[in-house]
């Protein structure tokens, strides 16, 4: 039964209403990103592309200096460098070789600190369930998946990096903020003009400073592998470095004020001293090597 007043509608009408739809959905989503930009929170664009087997992302934030860009990762390299301009900019390539990339997701957290990327993959059965949380407190099971997410960071001047991977080695470059790079089997290479802490479990790690600041220790950690730190002419810290199989090379006269098993456990002073310098391996050399500027 047609209702009075109006004709049926032709395939070509059909059509262009369609298309009007596509338009007007597109049009309500760039509205919506660009409510996001205030300024306490970040201002975000998305978009991605998909090839059989892998997967890319490409997102753009607006941050405050001294918020902070977070990945929490778990299979794959995080690789950031600083950049001139003013957006932070984020590219992941998700992929596999065996494991459905579909099943695992990128969850985008933004809090008043500034913004979490976080990996998420299948629950496991018997595990509890994963979860992602700001501050590196996410929880991740991945028993039997091989899916990987590869991520590039372009990082602007006084933006923070925390970076967080667990099968993976951390590249962080030319940074100018504070900065922090964690993994466990990956080395990790960190410059910044910023507050600095890295660590790992099987893998080596070196250090660039532009100054030693006053925001706390800085510690660097591994299990397996060497740590080199290059520091300023005019460093000055209260170091406390350890090896067990390895030695501890300095081209800073430091103060020793303790000193035990063989010389591969020292406690002493860099300069006029300063903020805690935390320097500890089992299986790996621990040197201390001065440059001029970063």
């Amino acid at each position: 039964m047609q209702t009075q007043g109006r004709s049926p509608m032709s395939p070509s009408a059909r059509a262009l209403l369609g298309a009007l739809a596509v338009v007007a959905a597109t049009s309500v989503g760039f509205a919506v990103g660009d409510a996001l930009a205030t300024p306490d929170r970040s201002s975000a664009t998305i978009a991605g592309s998909s090839a059989r087997g892998a997967m890319d992302y490409d997102w753009t934030w607006r941050l405050a200096p001294g918020r902070t860009i977070e990945i929490e990762g778990v299979n794959g390299t995080i690789r950031a460098r600083g950049s001139a301009g003013g957006a932070v900019v984020v590219h992941a390539h998700k992929h596999a070789r065996h494991s459905d990339p579909d099943r695992v997701t990128i969850e985008v957290l933004e809090h008043a600190g500034g913004v979490t990327l976080c990996v998420r993959y299948p629950d496991v059965p018997g595990s509890r369930p994963n979860r992602c949380e700001p501050g590196g407190h996410s929880h991740m099971s991945t028993r039997d998946n091989d899916v990987n997410v590869d991520f590039e960071v372009q990082v602007p001047a006084g933006v923070h990096l925390a970076a967080h991977t667990v099968n993976g080695g951390v590249e962080a470059l030319g940074l100018d903020a504070d900065a922090e790079a964690h993994t466990v089997n990956g080395s990790v290479t960190l410059e910044t003009r910023g507050h600095a802490e890295a660590s790992t479990v099987n893998g080596s790690l070196r250090a660039r400073l532009g100054t030693m600041g006053a925001a706390g220790a800085l510690d660097f950690r591994t299990v397996n592998g060497s740590i080199t730190l290059e520091l300023p002419d005019d460093a000055g810290a209260v170091v406390s470095a350890s090896t067990v199989n390895g030695g501890i090379d300095s081209d800073f006269p430091i103060t020793v004020s303790h000193v035990a098993f063989m010389g591969r456990r020292l406690h002493g002073t860099i300069g006029h001293g300063g903020p805690g310098l935390e320097l500890s391996t089992v299986n790996g050399s621990i040197r201390l090597r001065r440059v001029s500027s970063l």
